[in-house]
């Protein structure tokens, strides 16, 4: 058998590359080829570009790419032409996703979406393309089924796989013996920056802000960068060495660093899913553009920008036209989930709403970074209210975490859905 991926982001490429080691587990002689990142290479697929590594935000570095994009969907046609291909796998990443999948349905590729694009949250009418272009989602978050599937959409839950990946992440006892000697007792805070080149190149300033904000108050915090390659830690370290800034900087290191850490403050991303699964109170930040940000309230659905902040909505997300109704109402498991008027999206979240958030966030255009830090402030002068915030993320994680084996699931869809329609051929 033989599968074309294509994956755009650094976490679609850890995503990818463990969905093709399982569905090697079952198919020891599939081949797999496509569009995705180094990890991908590792597990075995033929890279045919490095897609990760442009790993673009917006629209406007979209456009100045066009044609490096449209060379890339050409290449796919050809290799689509020239070999037989069993199925088209997705991961994320809509914008160039969409060509890949309509160039596979015009050459007759079954098309899964892995890890599909958010569309309930940002531009929901981008559906009709899902729904024209792509057999079968596989879904990783509990509401999305049933929103796919109130649109028409062929949609299984599978459950998440970063919760799985996490579990299966080999931490280093020599690295965090190391570092408990070098810190001792110190509160850590461990700084996420972010994925994406641009992100860290917005957010960086405002995190260092927020670190000087949490010193003058509390001055024991040991706050230590986790960046997710050397190129962001260099970048980092430039910048701090214009401000006179001194903080650590450990790369290839986050599964020890989020676990060592007392809280975290982290650029939004998927990241937000390992900070729940190791119990960690963050605060998330993630600061944009004007532009962007006045575009993203006419287009945004929810009033929640982070995962883990979604999954603590006790409903699902509502669909136009068809009644609204709880989805664990019969099991209230919790008072700390909150109702579904949190899906109506207002100008700004109140400070009310932020102080029940499973971890606070911050979407802005401007430094909110001494707001970042009163949250961090008060969880590392108060342990009742750290421990409280971690009994709070205890209980979701328990609610969400219910599938032993999300990769299984999704490789076995895969693999019986292919395998019905070769009967069905035959």
């Amino acid at each position: 058998m033989r599968f074309f991926f294509s994956a755009g982001e650094p976490s679609g490429d850890t995503h990818a590359a463990a969905l093709i080691e399982k569905i090697r587990e079952h198919v020891p002689d599939a081949e797999f080829a496509g569009f995705g990142g180094t990890q991908m290479q590792q597990a075995g697929c033929q890279l045919l570009f490095e897609m990760t590594a442009l790993a673009f935000m917006g629209i406007v570095q979209v456009i100045t790419n066009y044609r490096l994009f449209r060379n890339l969907l050409n290449n796919a046609k050809k290799y689509f032409r020239k070999h037989s291909i069993d199925a088209v796998i997705l991961v994320d990443y809509p914008g160039f996703n969409w060509h890949i999948a309509r160039a596979a349905k015009e050459q007759g590729i079954p098309v899964f979406y892995f890890m599909p694009p958010q569309l309930w949250s940002w531009a929901s009418w981008r559906v009709r393309k899902m729904k024209k272009w792509v057999d079968w989602i596989l879904c990783p978050l509990p509401f999305e089924e049933r929103w796919f599937k109130q649109h028409g959409c062929q949609t299984a839950y599978i459950g998440h796989p970063f919760f799985e990946e996490i579990r299966n992440k080999i931490s280093s006892p020599i690295f965090l013996e190391n570092f408990y000697a070098q810190y001792g007792n110190a509160p850590i805070l461990t700084l996420l920056p972010g994925s994406r080149n641009k992100e860290v190149m917005m957010n960086l300033d405002d995190i260092l802000l927020t670190v000087e904000y949490i010193r003058s108050v509390f001055p024991k915090v040991r706050p230590v960068f986790s960046p997710v390659n050397t190129f962001h830690a260099e970048y980092i370290q430039r910048r701090m060495n214009e401000l006179d800034i001194s903080i650590p900087i450990f790369v290839g290191h986050t599964p020890e660093l989020i676990r060592a850490a007392d809280c975290c403050l982290a650029v939004s991303g998927s990241v937000s899913l390992e900070l729940l699964a190791c119990n960690k109170p963050a605060v998330i930040y993630y600061r944009v553009g004007m532009l962007p940000f006045l575009i993203q309230r006419f287009f945004r659905r929810t009033r929640y920008i982070t995962l883990v902040n979604l999954l603590g909505i006790d409903r699902q997300p509502p669909v136009k036209g068809v009644k609204h109704t709880a989805t664990n109402k019969s099991t209230n498991i919790s008072p700390i989930f909150y109702d579904d008027s949190l899906w109506v999206i207002p100008s700004e979240p109140s400070l009310t709403d932020r102080d029940r958030m499973f971890f606070p966030e911050f979407l802005t255009a401007t430094n909110r970074s001494k707001d970042a830090a009163a949250y961090l402030i008060h969880w590392l002068s108060n342990p009742a209210h750290l421990a409280k915030q971690k009994r709070c993320l205890d209980v979701l994680f328990r609610h969400v975490d219910r599938i032993d084996s999300p990769l299984e699931q999704a490789a076995q869809i895969i693999l019986d859905k292919l395998k019905n329609k070769k009967k069905n051929i035959k």
